[in-house]
């Protein structure tokens, strides 16, 4: 066989391995969307750092607030802004990425995909309302991180690979949260503010450069 058909077989395998990855994988994720997600938390943190009497730790912000309810209203309204404008932003950028491309935004496995992801995120937050209702306000930020991790890598079979790897690292510090209680916040901010940043500005150059 000469170089030049062994050249054209395998630019055919390659071509047959790039159409079966983009079958099984969602690869219109957004880079930037992580790196937006992560600046988002960090105001976020900045914020209750502020709003509640300028404590780092779990104890020292719960004792501040006014009452347990003002706290959990905070808790809740200061989260779910980040959330929100995290999802929309993610949601804007990778429509744009996947227009570009001309890939199809909405297909099996962008469900699949969003199946696995929010199936250990609401699992979780659901044990984070058991814990705030229980008063275990500590344990919320390990737990977050957590199930955090647990459902990157249980969605990352249907995306890029290196969504498992931030899992990996979201674990790792949602483990050492919970030998560190009391220092939820700062914990909060390294693992959504500056691993999002770090993973979202890889992937970017990685795949969108």
């Amino acid at each position: 066989m000469s170089m030049s058909k062994q050249q054209d077989h395998l630019e055919t395998i390659t071509e047959i391995r790039s159409l079966m990855e983009r079958s099984s994988r969602f690869i219109s994720l957004s880079g930037l969307s992580g790196v937006f997600a992560g600046v988002f938390a960090l105001i976020g943190a900045t914020i209750a750092y502020i709003h509640l009497n300028l404590s780092l730790t779990d104890t020292g912000y719960y004792h501040s607030a006014e009452s347990t309810a003002d706290f959990y209203s905070f808790f809740i309204i200061n989260a779910g802004c980040v959330l929100a404008a995290s999802l929309a932003t993610g949601i804007f950028l990778t429509v744009r990425k996947a227009k570009r491309a001309e890939q199809s935004i909405w297909d099996n496995t962008a469900k699949r995909l969003l199946i696995n992801l929010f199936i250990p995120l609401a699992a979780g937050g659901i044990f984070c309302l058991a814990l705030l209702y229980h008063g275990e306000v500590g344990l919320v930020a390990p737990a977050t991180l957590l199930f955090y991790g647990l459902a990157l890598i249980n969605a990352s079979k249907y995306t890029l690979s290196d969504i498992r790897y931030l899992g990996i690292c979201e674990i790792i510090l949602g483990l050492m949260a919970a030998f560190n209680i009391g220092y939820g916040l700062i914990f909060w901010a390294l693992g959504f503010g500056v691993l999002h940043i770090f993973y979202g500005a890889m992937m970017y150059f990685k795949y969108e450069k």
